[in-house]
């Protein structure tokens, strides 16, 4: 059994500015990299687009016909400080929702052990009714509860450790008893939510804040020490994983100090928590990573361990 990857050439077409972190480029580096001959075991897919029902399961009605009143416009608009929105940005976004949708049903039926969305925008920051730090729709928060509606499931674990607070996936599932969020990130730094003290309306969320310039084994220890018991004890029936690569020393939006075989050892330890409580079910999406040969890298080690780790 292989790794499927989902991803589309709709999510190049979300076109930013000239300059933007969250640029075309990122994508294509990534896709590249997983069309190598290292990965020629990889099973592809296309994304599909998601429907509206699906995204209502993360967004009001109000928000998703606003999204869609903005691809009206031929213009590149702001929807906020840091996120744009092109003529080619809705198919992106719901490609994006799509593909986490398809890979919880890929997983969910046993054809795949695990699978990565290889695709943009990314999806953390979006809220219940607000586009925000690149972000449109929650990808990853809507695959958690598709699960437990579709496939009624009753733990699911979301595992974010990009360097910015998820705020989007907490706010959507801050009240969802069937789901554990745990969040790894610097603190301070934009957003600015992400405090210990955000626990969720049933103790279902896991912040940890870290201090700029933390290294790896300190990362490491605060997974060993805080999140893995957290996560053994909670059983998860399938491991979903907002894979943003920008704790990496070389990312130019924050200062930790993580290595790109720190992401492989991440991924492993994951990986540990499917096999004993998961049967070894893990869907993981693209978040951040802004230095592209960082990003492309550090994508690598962990696709490579989901491919030695299925079954």
């Amino acid at each position: 059994m292989s790794t499927l990857i989902l991803s589309h050439k709709d999510c190049l077409s979300h076109i930013e500015p000239t300059g933007h972190p969250e640029q075309v480029m990122r994508l294509l580096e990534v896709i590249n990299r997983l069309k190598s001959e290292d990965f020629k075991n990889l099973i592809w897919k296309e994304a599909p687009i998601a429907t509206n029902e699906q995204i209502l399961l993360g967004h009001s009605k109000k928000y998703v016909e606003f999204i869609e009143n903005i691809q009206t416009s031929k213009h590149v608009n702001h929807i906020d400080a840091d996120t744009y929105f092109g003529i080619g940005s809705l198919n992106a976004a719901k490609r994006g929702v799509g593909a986490n949708i398809s890979a919880v049903n890929a997983v969910m039926s046993g054809e795949f052990n695990n699978a990565f969305s290889a695709v943009r925008p990314p999806g953390h920051h979006a809220e219940t009714e607000k586009a925000m730090g690149f972000c449109i729709f929650g990808n990853v928060a809507i695959a958690a509860k598709y699960a437990i509606e579709n496939h009624k499931l009753k733990r699911v674990a979301v595992v974010d450790f990009d360097v910015h607070h998820g705020n989007g996936t907490q706010e959507i599932l801050w009240d969802n008893p069937n789901v554990l969020f745990v969040s790894t990130h610097q603190m301070p730094l934009w957003p600015g939510s992400g405090t210990h003290e955000e626990i969720g309306k049933h103790q279902n969320i896991l912040n940890i804040p870290i201090q700029a310039n933390t290294d790896g084994p300190t990362f490491k220890q605060k997974f060993d020490e805080i999140i893995l018991p957290r996560l053994d004890s909670y059983e998860p029936e399938i491991l979903i994983i907002s894979a943003g690569f920008d704790a990496h020393y070389k990312d130019p939006l924050a200062n930790i100090e993580l290595m790109t075989e720190d992401y492989e050892w991440i991924t492993h330890r994951l990986c540990d928590i499917a096999d004993e409580h998961a049967d070894g079910r893990i869907i993981s999406s693209l978040e951040g990573g802004y230095n592209l040969a960082a990003l492309a890298d550090s994508v690598a080690v962990h696709v490579k361990v989901l491919m030695e780790r299925s079954k």
